[in-house]
């Protein structure tokens, strides 16, 4: 078998188990929490005066969510569900599909996490370079170094706090919640766009912050490290530019570490914007899931951490794939060849 086909084979398998494993973990916790789901749809019934009789009701609905059957009832009905792409129905948003909800909010998110990542990663990693291949020479390193450290040990949910409470509230120059105002009706016009970008720009800042500093000290102990090998050396000693040496020998060879190094760290990432559309209110994945959990909204939270977790899965996939492209060796490595 090719052993590229053999390696592909491996990390899916892989992909699968991971999907599988963690989607198990996801429908029995919830399940071993104290509470009743059935209170958001008594919340909402109230609170527009409905008068059905509570226990009624009670019976009524968890016959319809199937929680009257035995748990692992409920489970092997989940996959056999989920085999054929219905999430369910929202119990704290009935009669709501899952999908849909999450479907709404996917845009949001995706387009926060992509943005921030790719302008982190590429940002981090080409200061990151010019600072380490510079060395004492850039003065402006002594600063950026504890800068960067400071940036990288900081929760994103404790910047993106400071970052409310300077630029929301001390100097109200951003908004303090929301993707859009309230009243604004969205489409493709330019004050939609604006409106929207003023509203993203602090959750956008709590996450690349955060995510740039890692990135920037990742890349500049990459290069120096690479500083010293012999090819560096044999290529100065050749009288090649510093410039082509840096960009096409150093560089090129530090993105494979840091390239397994955003894969590896997707998740922490993912996670750390969950955490921001929360503070922000910023009507993503996160946001959905977080409002799930507090009403024990059992198939939202299902879909919601479903859909975080494949695209995780599959980002590291797509970068495993793409890997022993960069690097051919990994193939042979990865798939226990020789």
């Amino acid at each position: 078998m090719n052993p590229y086909i053999r390696y592909i084979g491996e990390r899916l398998i892989l992909l699968l188990a991971t999907i599988f494993i963690s989607m198990t973990v996801v429908f029995f916790v919830p399940r071993m929490v104290p509470g009743e789901p059935m209170n958001a749809i008594f919340a909402n019934m109230a609170a527009v005066g409905g008068s059905m009789n509570a226990q009624e009701m009670i019976v009524e609905y968890r016959v319809r969510f199937g929680l009257d059957r035995p748990v692992w009832v409920q489970y092997l009905s989940f996959w056999r569900e989920l085999a054929q792409g219905n999430l369910g129905i929202s119990i704290s948003n009935f009669p709501s599909e899952v999908s849909g909800m999450l479907l709404s909010a996917l845009p949001w998110t995706l387009g926060l996490l992509t943005v921030t990542t790719l302008i982190s990663w590429i940002a981090g990693s080409v200061i990151g370079a010019v600072i380490g291949w510079r060395g004492r020479k850039a003065g402006v390193a002594r600063l950026m170094v504890p800068v960067a450290l400071v940036l990288y040990t900081t929760p994103y949910y404790i910047l993106a706090l400071i970052l409310v409470f300077v630029f929301a509230f001390h100097w109200p120059i951003f908004p303090l919640s929301g993707a859009y105002s309230v009243g604004m009706r969205p489409g493709l016009n330019t004050a939609f766009i604006v409106d929207v970008v003023r509203h993203a720009v602090l959750p956008a800042l709590s996450i690349l912050l955060v995510s740039l500093g890692w990135w920037f000290l990742s890349m500049r102990s990459l290069i120096i490290s690479l500083k010293g090998e012999d090819y560096i050396l044999n290529a100065e000693a050749m009288g090649i530019k510093e410039r082509r040496i840096l960009w096409g020998y150093a560089f090129r060879n530090a993105l494979l570490p840091q390239t397994t190094g955003l894969a590896i760290s997707l998740g922490h990432i993912v996670g750390g914007a969950l955490i921001t559309e929360v503070i922000f209110a910023y009507p993503g994945i996160g946001y959905r899931i977080y409002n799930a959990i507090k009403s024990l909204d059992y198939p939202l939270i299902q879909g919601g951490v479903l859909l975080i977790i494949i695209s995780v899965a599959l980002a590291n996939f797509l970068i495993d794939a793409a890997y022993p492209l960069i690097d051919p060796r990994i193939r042979f490595e990865g798939s226990g060849g020789s």
